[in-house]
């Protein structure tokens, strides 16, 4: 049986069971019925005599016969798609589409100001969505697409995916303006002696700037541990906690900046994407926009 016998639906929907390895999650991700799903599972293997995917405790277990052919599968896929986007133009300027992004909190404060202020000047009818995705998940919303993009550390080596230096978050202390116990300079004495505000999706372990005071032999009292950077600054600014943040995020609060006395390195920021994903001409734009505008930023 020659793959190009087989309708081109029933492919997509054998990727997405391979991807997925359940029946629900698959309809979920292509829209669709499970029952639907079922059936074009039932249609292929009926036409490749074959289970091609048998029920595990795991959840839906490929056949070698099904390993033997996702890599074509996906080729053809592939082709298809890259024939599409290259044909597609995108034109920002009417364009009607809203790009789905996976942040933390930390990577939306960095962002999402500039790119909505740039967006709403050249691309009106351009939309975002941003929310956080695991990152083991990650590569499987991408590919699916519900993701179009991931703004993330460089910790993910998953072969179907590029990525592209985006920023370095530089960090800097911040107190309130009149804090007593703080004048222009910070000694590691005085940092040390401060409580400290500490931002974290995780609900324990130390941070970036922790290990950086670890490493020196140094630990700071974190006071106030919060997931999102928009209560740290007005908890700041009215008591004598001190926050550190990236210094992109520090410009844009009314709070005093300090340098810090002691070496912390750059955590550095990637924007991710799908390789299927590299000749679309929206998702190309929305790239160039994202490195054209930290780069003016630095």
């Amino acid at each position: 049986m020659r793959l190009s016998q087989v309708d081109l639906n029933l492919f997509i929907v054998f990727d997405t069971i391979y991807t997925e390895r359940n029946l629900t999650r698959a309809a979920d991700v292509l829209f669709i019925t499970q029952p639907a799903v079922s059936n074009a599972l039932n249609r292929l293997r009926n036409t490749f005599n074959d289970p091609l995917f048998v029920r595990t405790p795991q959840g839906m277990a490929p056949t070698p016969l099904a390993e033997n052919i996702v890599g074509p599968v996906r080729e053809a896929l592939q082709l298809l798609t890259t024939s599409v986007q290259e044909a597609d133009v995108f034109d920002p300027a009417v364009a009607e589409k809203t790009f789905n992004f996976s942040m933390n909190d930390e990577a939306e404060a960095l962002l999402l100001p500039s790119l909505m202020e740039l967006l709403q000047q050249q691309a009106p009818g351009v939309g975002v969505t941003s929310y956080h995705v695991g990152r083991g998940d990650l590569p499987t919303e991408l590919a699916s697409g519900k993701l179009d993009f991931a703004i993330d550390a460089p910790l993910i080596t998953d072969a179907n995916l590029r990525h592209a230096r985006l920023l370095a978050a530089e960090y800097v202390c911040l107190v309130r303006p009149d804090h007593p116990g703080v004048g222009n300079r910070l000694t590691l004495d005085q940092y040390l002696a401060l409580d400290h505000l500490h931002i974290s999706s995780r609900p324990t372990g130390p941070g970036h700037v922790d290990l950086a005071l670890n490493r020196l032999g140094h630990r700071r009292k974190v006071q106030v541990r919060v997931r999102h950077y928009l209560v740290a600054p007005l908890i700041a600014l009215r008591t004598d906690m001190a926050l550190t943040a990236p210094r992109r995020v520090a410009m844009e609060s009314p709070l005093k900046i300090l340098e810090l006395p002691f070496d912390v390195p750059s955590l550095e920021w990637h924007v991710y994407w799908h390789k299927s994903a590299d000749r679309d001409q929206a998702n190309r734009w929305m790239r160039q926009l994202l490195l054209d505008l930290v780069h003016e930023k630095n």
